[in-house]
């Protein structure tokens, strides 16, 4: 099966332009494409996965990626999705977001040797004069018709800015300079981006001619895939230091039943057939197909040390309640009161399981906080220093929250 078959059978490719041409392209290694990506925070969250993957898919098919990092757009933001304007980031906050998904990319993407490239949108953006953008890319758009896209109508009953009106000129304008400067002549993308593509494609259609190479496909769910970045806690991130391998384990351990063979179909780089055998699981059989999609997108993130850990510490809680490889919060003499305590609400925000003491008071009244095993439901309850062994304690949020709880020493 050639690589643009394989992404069908996958569920990845929801929408095409010029579906034959793209199809000759991908399947012969003649595609250069990219896929933009917007520093909104200093690290890529599962959101971006669908995005990476496909990335490395299409690479190991002898195309050529191009990674468009969005410190242009960036001051800008995308409307797509929102109901508010985004924040405005600093300069330097922009560039540091930049370095920080370049270095995760990496473990996703083969640089070297030219096999695929990273730019950054400010290099054409940010010295564009306005009236000289105007005269160039103002009479191919029209207003009537960007106001019919998705992303501009669902933020119409609320008020879309001046300023996020002109994302999709910016993201057009991507595409114009990338197939210009790099031979870029396909352009990847979430479902609720089509719109934005399509400016793209039109707009080197008609400077340079109905005949130049440019074409358009979207992934299908991948607005859903921005989603899957969110939890109750917050989002779900690549960078350890955010999101543990643990924790990022974790998360794909929990996926719904409804969902693990869609995600190994789609994330991971298990065989089809494989798969396809998969599909006939159903009752406890999900479950190890819920460890196969959380060890494999592990692995893929964090290494396969990392993912070996991370399994074998959620076997280990869920067998024995004890876990040597669970993620751990090491507290320290400041965090005890004069008589050497911690009282449970402070030692669920210090462990990050709760997000405000309100929080963390509901979760004890509500019989879902645990230490060690015993349920708590003192919302006074304290934690004395001598109490936690020299291994750690368990706490326990829900069933799908923990943490190791240790003394420096």
């Amino acid at each position: 099966m050639k690589i643009y078959e394989e992404l069908q059978a996958r569920g990845l490719i929801a929408q095409v332009t010029d579906e034959e041409e793209i199809r000759e392209l991908v399947n012969n290694g003649k595609a250069t494409f990219y896929i933009g990506f917007d520093p909104t925070a200093d690290s890529l969250h599962v959101g971006h996965f669908m995005a990476l993957c496909l990335m490395k898919r299409l690479q190991m098919a002898g195309n050529k990626p191009i990674a468009l990092i969005g410190g242009g757009t960036g001051y800008i933001g995308d409307p797509s999705g929102r109901t508010d304007m985004r924040s405005m980031m600093t300069p330097e906050t922009i560039q540091h977001n930049c370095d920080c998904f370049k270095k995760q990319m990496e473990r996703f993407i083969d640089f070297s040797d030219g096999k695929a490239l990273m730019v950054n949108n400010a290099d054409w953006l940010l010295d564009l004069n306005y009236i000289d953008l105007l005269r160039e890319v103002g009479p191919h758009f029209s207003v009537n018709r960007m106001l019919t896209a998705e992303c501009y109508k669902q933020r119409m009953e609320r008020g879309l800015s001046f300023l996020e009106f002109n994302y999709m000129i910016m993201q057009s304008y991507d595409f114009y300079m990338l197939f210009q400067k790099y031979g870029c002549n396909m352009q990847f993308g979430g479902d609720d981006q089509w719109s934005n593509m399509l400016g793209g494609t039109e707009l080197i259609r008609r400077k340079l001619g109905k005949n130049a190479c440019a074409m358009t496909i979207t992934l299908l769910l991948n607005s859903e895939g921005k989603k899957m970045g969110k939890t109750q806690s917050g989002a779900v991130w690549l960078d350890p230091n955010k999101t543990s391998p643990f924790d990022f384990y974790q998360y794909w351990r929990n996926v719904a039943d409804a969902d693990v063979l869609k995600c190994i179909r789609m994330l991971t780089f298990l065989p089809l057939e494989q798969i396809d055998e998969m599909d006939k699981w159903e009752g406890s059989q999900l479950n190890q197909a819920k460890e196969i999609l959380a060890y494999e997108l592990t692995a893929l993130v964090h290494g396969e040390e990392e993912a070996k850990k991370a399994q074998e510490g959620a076997r280990a809680l869920f067998g024995t309640g004890n876990a040597a490889e669970m993620p751990t919060t090491t507290l320290t003499a400041e965090d005890f009161d004069e008589e050497e305590n911690i009282d449970l609400i402070s030692l669920l925000c210090k462990a990050e399981l709760v997000t405000s003491r309100s929080e963390g008071r509901r979760a004890i009244q509500q019989g879902g906080v645990s230490v060690d095993g015993e349920k708590i439901t003192d919302i006074y309850h304290k934690v004395a220093k001598a109490d936690i062994p020299e291994d750690g304690l368990v706490l326990k949020r829900g069933k799908k929250k923990f943490k190791k709880i240790c003394v420096e020493k």
